[in-house]
């Protein structure tokens, strides 16, 4: 297998996009502006020679190319490589772009979409129910959105209504505004015994992931999020993050201010180098732990709603537009 850079993989897509036609280098040094790579004729020739030789792609004619079955096969490896790290990327992304305001809860808040069938939606509300009232979820504040309603920029499928629930996200955007940077590490199963966090099952590292690993989790139904709910006792998704020591105090601070917000979803906070629930933060760094906001969703996924849909990492809503889900589920 070969090793592609950023410009032979934008060539690479540009011929795959072309599958009955030949192109040139002046046709596809043209077409790479829209990448933003500016490459003259001449760049071009020379990549496609080497190309060639690699046979990625194959001369036909004077001067067109098209892309091989190698080459093919290439790039999609090459955008798998390039999706590592997305979610890690992401959640830090969304820290940034959400402007929350912890003291007056308002502003924009990242969520989680769960679509469900219309005919299962009150199943589903039912199901969730247990979740929210021991706030095994980040918060109680949700929205119910039916099929052709937009989430964001998300459209709701057609005869589709979901339940939109305030992602775990939302901490970091909170100590970043306060000049904490909050770093994602893991994401997994957290076993509950007599209410309290015990140890992670399992684990998922952030960083080189390139789908959400809770909704994994969810899929493959390895959670216990509803024995959880009814006697304190079984496995909820949750994910590890640090901070820096020096931190400490005033996270400590915003927890109280959470916890008194009604955002429960932050479930410990360890000291400088202090281990939580098996796991030790890097040196001179403070552990936390966060409930997710899929854990509703992972409760109906184990009540055999299987054909439910996921949808994270990508919208914001206003808070204040969030009702209670004691309000939506009577």
């Amino acid at each position: 297998m070969c090793d592609i850079d950023r410009k032979v993989a934008c060539i690479m897509k540009i011929l795959s996009n072309s599958p009955d036609e030949a192109l040139g280098a002046r046709v596809i040094a043209r077409r790479l502006q829209e990448f933003g790579i500016n490459l003259g004729e001449r760049a071009v020739r020379y990549h496609l020679k080497l190309m060639d030789e690699k046979r990625l792609t194959r001369c036909v004619g004077r001067e067109g190319r098209v892309i091989t079955e190698t080459g093919i096969e290439e790039m999609e490896k090459y955008a798998v490589r390039d999706k590592v790290s997305f979610v890690t990327a992401r959640i830090e992304q969304l820290a940034w772009q959400t402007n929350f305001d912890l003291d007056k809860c308002s502003g924009t808040v990242p969520v989680n979409i769960a679509c469900f069938p219309n005919e299962k939606f009150k199943q589903a509300l039912y199901v969730m129910r247990p979740i929210f009232k021991n706030g095994i979820s980040m918060s109680d504040r949700v929205a119910v959105v039916r099929e052709g309603q937009l989430v964001g920029h998300f459209t709701i499928p057609k005869d589709k209504k979901a339940l939109v629930t305030i992602s775990a996200s939302v901490v970091s955007a909170v100590f970043l505004k306060a000049g904490i940077h909050v770093e994602p590490k893991f994401c997994g199963i957290l076993q509950i015994r007599n209410s309290k966090p015990v140890r992670f099952l399992e684990l998922i590292p952030y960083e080189g992931s390139s789908l959400n690993p809770a909704e994994l989790f969810v899929r493959a139904k390895m959670t216990a999020v509803n024995e959880t709910a009814k006697n304190g006792n079984g496995r909820m998704l949750a994910s590890f993050r640090e901070i820096p020591d020096y931190c400490w105090p005033r996270a400590q601070e915003l927890l109280s201010q959470f916890r008194g917000k009604g955002l429960r979803g932050l479930l410990l906070i360890g000291g400088p180098n202090e281990s939580l629930c098996g796991i030790t933060p890097e040196p001179n760094r403070v552990g936390m732990i966060l409930a997710s906001g899929l854990n509703p969703a992972a409760a109906a996924a184990e009540a055999g709603i299987d054909d439910m849909e996921t949808y994270t990492l990508n919208e914001f809503v206003e808070y204040q537009s969030l009702s209670k889900f004691s309000d939506i589920s009577r």
